[in-house]
């Protein structure tokens, strides 16, 4: 009788789906990691035509559930992240979750990993389906924003954030979410304090995809 190699067993996973998040799923006792995708986070926002900050990563999340939750999905390993999920490709009644997830604006291609999904990243754009409607950062760029900052001075009895990306995200009194621009008139006394959500940004773009606006002065 043949021993079944380790690997062979380890490469498919099948189960009910239970919804983490746009990109990360449960499926039985696993958690998998979407190969070749990357959905906006739960906590990302995008700004609508009207310019409202809108939740886009709850709704992404929410939408994602809707279609998935409780169905039976088999999937593929093809990686283990470095937070030891597995990475696979999978499919619910024979239909490809990243494809469907991504022609229907809910998820980027990533094309770090895949270039598997670019075209249809490409038609959901071109048909403002999804979050494509709106402005929205792309799910690593937004990552990017809420490291930068993260390097931080001690010296002198104190400590300062300091960041290459130039522009400042405050959150003031009120709760505005404001960025200021080098030659403004509040930017040089304007601190940033991570853990009040407060963050860096490289361009304006970025700030105002992540639910800041402009500084007027």
């Amino acid at each position: 009788m043949w021993a079944v190699p380790a690997i062979a067993v380890d490469m498919n996973v099948s189960g009910v789906v239970h919804v983490v998040d746009g990109d990360t799923i449960d499926v039985g006792r696993t958690r998998v990691r979407l190969f070749g995708i990357d959905a906006p986070e739960a906590d990302q926002t995008c700004v609508g035509a009207d310019a409202a900050v809108l939740p886009c990563g709850a709704w992404v999340t929410a939408q994602v559930r809707a279609i998935y939750q409780g169905e039976h999905a088999n999937c593929v390993r093809v990686d283990t992240d470095r937070y030891g999920r597995t990475v696979a490709r999978c499919d619910v009644a024979g239909n490809d979750i990243g494809q469907t997830l991504v022609a229907r604006g809910l998820a980027f291609s990533y094309p770090r990993y895949s270039r598997d999904y670019i075209d249809l990243e490409a038609s959901a754009r071109r048909a403002a389906v999804g979050v494509h409607a709106y402005e929205i950062l792309r799910p690593a760029d937004y990552r990017a924003t809420r490291r930068v900052g993260s390097k931080v001075n001690r010296g002198a009895g104190h400590q300062t954030v300091v960041s290459d990306c130039l522009l400042k995200g405050n959150i003031n009194a009120m709760g505005a979410r404001i960025f200021h621009a080098p030659g403004q008139r509040d930017y040089s006394r304007t601190k940033i304090n991570p853990a009040k959500g407060e963050r860096w940004f490289c361009t304006a773009a970025q700030a105002r995809a992540a639910g800041w606006r402009a500084a007027r002065r």
